[in-house]
């Protein structure tokens, strides 16, 4: 069984992570939003254990982005929020369980063989597979993107790249965050490697005439979609 574990202290993901491996379960850790997020999407997990509040990318969006994908696979939160308000708030989110800190490390593990005993889903979830940002579209299966009536061609990467920036629309997406998200830990890109990318997807879908979706926020990184007054 593997678990992906996801919290920025490493002084409580450390020892959970040992507990768990020590139980038999595989267990990748990730220590902040961005890379949980990442892992969560590339790999298959049978468990996520999300931290709730976490810099940058919380354990709250990516339950949120687990469960937009269609992906039923058990969430369960670890988080100091303790209000009926807060656990409503991560049920609806599409978690399955929730513990509060501090814990008992014998509740935890509890909560896990429950999780992981739960029959998988019945009917299987079609992943969701066009995402739309004012007036571009994007058909993942096809790597195509559809603006003003016209059909573009898109590259594996650019493809990627264009998932991302559409799933976090109006969000400023700093240049560290997309070059972790395109190239991870063991790829090594040229230094100028994202700002290619992001040229050569700019002259795809922005054609002379179309207002700019792909918007440079200097100094930090950018903000996709058009800008709001």
């Amino acid at each position: 069984m593997r678990i992906l574990l996801v919290d920025d202290e490493a002084e409580m993901a450390d020892p959970l992570s040992l507990l768990l491996t020590r139980e038999g379960y595989t267990v990748d850790v990730a220590y902040d939003g961005d890379r949980g997020n990442q892992l969560a999407q590339q790999s298959h997990y049978d468990l996520l254990i999300l931290d709730w509040m976490m810099p940058r990318y919380s354990g709250l969006e990516i339950c949120q982005q687990v469960r937009s994908r269609g992906d039923t696979t058990p969430v369960l939160f670890l988080t100091a929020k303790d209000t009926v308000d807060d656990r409503v708030q991560g049920l609806d989110a599409g978690a399955d369980d929730y513990m509060i800190k501090p814990f008992e490390l014998r509740e935890l593990l509890a909560r896990v063989r429950a999780l992981l005993r739960r029959p998988p889903t019945l009917e299987p979830v079609t992943p969701i597979q066009r995402l739309r940002v004012d007036d571009l579209e994007l058909d993942l299966s096809n790597q195509l993107a559809y603006r003003q009536g016209r059909a573009i061609e898109l590259s594996e990467k650019e493809t990627q790249l264009l998932e991302y920036l559409m799933r976090h629309p109006n969000q400023i997406l700093t240049h560290e965050q997309m070059h972790q998200y395109l190239w991870g830990d063991t790829e090594k890109p040229t230094s100028n490697a994202l700002a290619a990318q992001v040229r050569l997807l700019r002259r795809k879908i922005e054609a002379e005439g179309d207002p700019p979706l792909i918007n440079t926020v200097y100094g930090k990184g950018y903000r996709f979609g058009f800008p709001t007054e």
